[in-house]
């Protein structure tokens, strides 16, 4: 018994030294989450937010207004053109990828394409939805209005374990469907539609302008 009490009180320093240094745990993971969330959150670039989806009678048209100085109504007609034609060939595109109609007096074109709209594609994953939209393209002396409408898509149709969806724009990136009530961040599901659509439509209407001004 003696020699239990002699081994405690031999150890009583340690235990108080130990304890110095002994603190609180704290809930650091998910502190670290949320810091991440709020600057996820603080850091949505402002062009996928509020207003980035333009309504024209209830119907989603993106428009591109260009001045071309310089150039005739059918010189910017032939580059557009030429654009949309060299779109359809483009990898990602289905054979319903068309130049459709023209009017080559009034220099008018209509083009109507279908294409994979990627999300993500991994070694593991691929997510894309068909794209549908249709442009159309007014040429003047010095000036091409582009717009890009009556956009769709198909999602997820060929999965046996679920139904996917087939949508158009209107019911799906809207403000009202595909921001959270604050307007401050993207949906989780449809906001990534938005997102890819408006990255898409960016994307050729830089093309364009990169043409029409060489």
């Amino acid at each position: 018994m003696k020699k239990i009490i002699i081994a405690l009180i031999a150890f009583f320093p340690l235990i108080v030294n130990a304890q110095n240094v002994w603190e609180k745990p704290t809930d650091a993971p998910q502190q670290k989450k949320k810091a991440l969330i709020e600057k996820n959150v603080a850091n949505e670039d402002p062009k996928y937010l509020a207003g980035a989806i333009p309504l024209v009678d209830g119907k989603i048209v993106f428009t591109l207004d260009q001045d071309v100085p310089g150039k005739s109504a059918e010189q910017i007609y032939n580059i557009i053109y030429n654009v949309l034609s060299e779109m359809t060939k483009e990898e990602g595109q289905f054979k319903e990828s068309q130049v459709a109609l023209v009017n080559k007096q009034d220099h008018i074109i209509a083009a109507r394409f279908k294409e994979w709209l990627v999300f993500q594609n991994t070694f593991l994953s691929l997510d894309r939805t068909v794209f549908n939209y249709t442009i159309i393209a007014t040429c003047t002396d010095g000036h091409a209005n582009v717009t890009l409408s009556r956009i769709s898509y198909q999602y997820e149709q060929d999965r046996s374990d679920t139904e996917g969806i087939e949508t158009v724009a209107e019911e799906w990136i809207t403000d009202e469907y595909a921001l959270n009530k604050k307007k401050t961040k993207l949906a989780k599901y449809t906001g990534k539609f938005r997102r890819k659509t408006i990255d898409r439509k960016d994307n050729i209407f830089q093309t364009i302008t990169d043409e029409l001004n060489k």
